[in-house]
């Protein structure tokens, strides 16, 4: 019996998004694939995330350029499928979680089986079928039958030359052997050992054309309306001050010489907002939409910044309020290892309603962040460094930052703003102060 072609579309990818970038296709044309298998990478403005497809069988066809939009419900792929086989059933589509988050590591799977050569090739949909503003298939020339040849025998001049190459990673196959007739040699294995373990030669400058326009794609597309937008809507204030942490600090290490897991100074300052929100409410809150009125939030989902692959992006602990100080070390610590690995999901990504920013890992003692549309506030903290003080009316040198507080002077005055910055410097310079609060 005749394959039937099945057609695939870009399925919903939730959180209201309406399409998505091909960011590279991880089929080709004439490749035979399994139900459930990603078929591409594609970047919306909160993720980037591996589609798999739900037919098994042979690609016919590919809609999308790398870098071209497609939109939610237009052609991805087609596949030939046998009568009767290579397909799941569709109510499971929305069942199965995307893959990833952030760029996306190359699959390591087993090797590709293609159909191409004399093998008859699945029928191609028909041009009729697809959508007007459907994307145009990327033309791929049919692949020639696979040939499967006995492994080569590599010449080596002795089993010691082998076990060293073999010990230390080697390929030989894929050197050129400097004896006779290609023989590989001792020195070949041994230059082969330097030059892996060589440090890097440090990458030459990328040259920039004079004038030359980047592109806002993505995520960095969604950062900039995002922030435009708060810009433009949230009449935001800032104000700081300097605090005394040298006490927090040997708070952290009476908890980290302690078995157990290690508290981060994240981890403190997270624990001290949550405290600081439950006596002043009113800045866990945001505008709605219409700016007819506040929406109070009952829970603090407490976002932080994050340098991931793809930039900086929000992470956000649901709950904050809830967890212990551990419970709050061990997931900023699995959500910040997803920032950096690119693995977390949009829904990691979203639904914050107040922001900590630990700025102070870049070097930096200071800063009037925008915020993080539509939340209300957000705490920034400076770098932790030793500097001239005077304490109990004595100069001395202790461990000072800078916290600064930007908020949506909508939703509070300055007195507000001012007396919880005041409590979260209080709790930075008393720590011990958090036990009244608990």
């Amino acid at each position: 019996m005749m394959p039937v072609v099945r057609e695939f579309t870009l399925p919903d990818l939730g959180e209201g998004l309406t399409g998505a970038e091909v960011v590279r296709w991880m089929v080709e044309v004439g490749e035979v694939i399994a139900v459930d298998q990603p078929v591409v990478e594609v970047e919306t403005a909160k993720a980037v995330v591996e589609v798999p497809c739900p037919y098994g069988g042979v690609v016919t066809a590919l809609f999308g350029e790398p870098g071209e939009e497609v939109a939610v419900g237009a052609p991805l792929v087609t596949v030939a499928v046998a009568p009767g086989e290579g397909e799941r059933p569709v109510v499971a589509e929305v069942e199965r979680p995307l893959v990833g988050y952030g760029v996306a590591e190359p699959s390591r799977g087993g090797r590709r089986r293609r159909v191409g050569g004399s093998a008859a090739p699945a029928p191609a949909p028909a041009s009729a079928t697809a959508p007007a503003s459907a994307p145009t298939p990327v033309p791929v020339a049919a692949a020639p039958a696979a040939v499967v040849s006995a492994p080569a025998v590599v010449p080596v001049i002795s089993p010691l030359v082998r076990r060293s190459a073999r010990e230390h990673g080697i390929d030989l196959a894929a050197l050129a052997g400097s004896g006779p007739d290609g023989l590989i040699m001792r020195s070949d294995v041994e230059r082969a050992i330097a030059a892996r373990t060589a440090p890097p030669a440090p990458p030459a400058p990328a040259a920039v054309a004079d004038g030359e326009v980047v592109p806002l794609r993505g995520l960095r597309r969604a950062v900039a309306e995002k922030l435009s937008r708060s810009h433009h809507e949230i009449p935001a204030a800032t104000c700081w001050v300097d605090a005394d942490a040298t006490e927090l600090m040997a708070l952290r290490r009476q908890l980290n010489a302690a078995p157990g897991p290690k508290v981060s100074v994240l981890a403190l300052l997270a624990r001290i907002c949550t405290v600081a929100l439950a006596r002043f409410p009113e800045l866990n809150s945001s505008v709605t939409e219409d700016g007819s009125g506040i929406r109070r939030h009952s829970a603090v989902h407490l976002g932080f910044a994050a340098q991931g692959e793809r930039g900086l992006v929000v992470p956000v602990v649901r709950d904050a309020q809830a967890l212990s100080t551990e419970q709050l070390g061990a997931e900023l610590g699995r959500l910040t290892e997803g920032a950096r690995t690119g693995a977390l999901t949009p829904a990691e990504l979203t639904g914050g309603t107040f922001t900590l920013n630990n700025y102070g890992v870049f070097g930096v003692d200071g800063s009037t962040p925008i915020l993080n549309h539509p939340e209300a506030a957000m705490l920034g903290v400076g770098r932790i460094v030793a500097k001239p003080w005077v304490h109990q009316g004595e100069l001395a040198v202790r461990e000072v930052t800078q916290l600064s507080f930007t908020f949506d002077h909508r939703v509070c005055d300055g007195g507000t703003a001012g007396g919880f910055l005041r409590f979260v410097a209080d709790c930075v310079e008393q720590p011990g102060m958090l036990l009244r609060q608990l």
